[in-house]
């Protein structure tokens, strides 16, 4: 599910936008697509539910950036920023042998794996968050 999000609304995830107990996330859109609740299942789930067992704040964010003390102090309470996370997957790709991923790649990945797995345009559609059905269709020009 998160993979689907763009970096924007990912980092904006508030804590009470999940819902453990029925493994939902409300997931605010941005560039004016339609806002969704969606399933969080499997491995995702799990590990967002390892992440906040993990945290001793209370911070309202889902997810937070590392910090050091002093910046930490000085940007109390701020979520994890979007420069952050695309470190994150800069410095993933790198390892991984991957030259010009960024997290928006993941998200397209996503729209392009869910079509080659045969799910319906609508959903894909719901899925991502997209207005407009055209927004969609472009994933399917690609798959055989």
């Amino acid at each position: 599910m998160l993979d689907r999000l763009r970096v924007s609304e990912a980092v904006g995830l508030r804590r009470d936008e999940l819902d453990l107990g029925r493994a939902r996330l409300w997931v605010r859109r941005l560039k004016g697509d339609l806002s969704v609740e969606q399933p969080a299942a499997g491995g995702e789930l799990h590990a967002i539910k390892r992440h906040l067992a993990s945290r001793t704040d209370a911070l309202p964010w889902l997810f937070t950036s590392e910090r050091s003390e002093i910046a930490h102090v000085i940007c109390a309470g701020q979520p994890m920023t979007r420069q952050a996370v695309n470190d994150l997957i800069a410095a993933a790709a790198e390892r991984a042998g991957l030259p010009g991923v960024h997290p928006h790649t993941l998200r397209h990945s996503c729209g392009f794996a869910l079509v080659d797995k045969g799910h319906d345009l609508r959903l894909i559609q719901d899925d991502l968050g997209h207005r407009y059905p055209r927004h969609t269709a472009h994933y399917t020009r690609t798959a055989g």
